[in-house]
């Protein structure tokens, strides 16, 4: 899986899912979305069914943790390294 691939796909999904328009290109890769307050809790429940959807992964308790899933360089390496075993 191309890593790039993923951080395009899912900061594609951030964009549309939670800025709404907003100038997306102050958005950094590995900008904390908690700290930013891009997406709250509610909205990592969508990022997680969103990923588990779209790579065919499954997200356990244990991974959903800021270091996987807080910012669009986090995610990407998470997928990578879930996807590639």
């Amino acid at each position: 899986m191309d890593k790039e691939t993923v951080r395009q796909d899912i900061r594609g999904f951030i964009e549309e899912t939670f800025l709404f328009g907003e100038d997306t290109d102050k958005l950094n890769d590995s900008d904390s979305f908690m700290q930013n307050g891009i997406v709250d809790s509610t909205g990592i429940l969508e990022v997680t069914s969103y990923v588990e959807e779209k790579y065919d992964i499954s997200i356990e308790n244990d991974e959903m943790v800021p270091a996987n899933l807080d910012s669009i360089e986090n995610l990407s390496n998470f997928i990578s390294r879930k996807a590639n075993g």
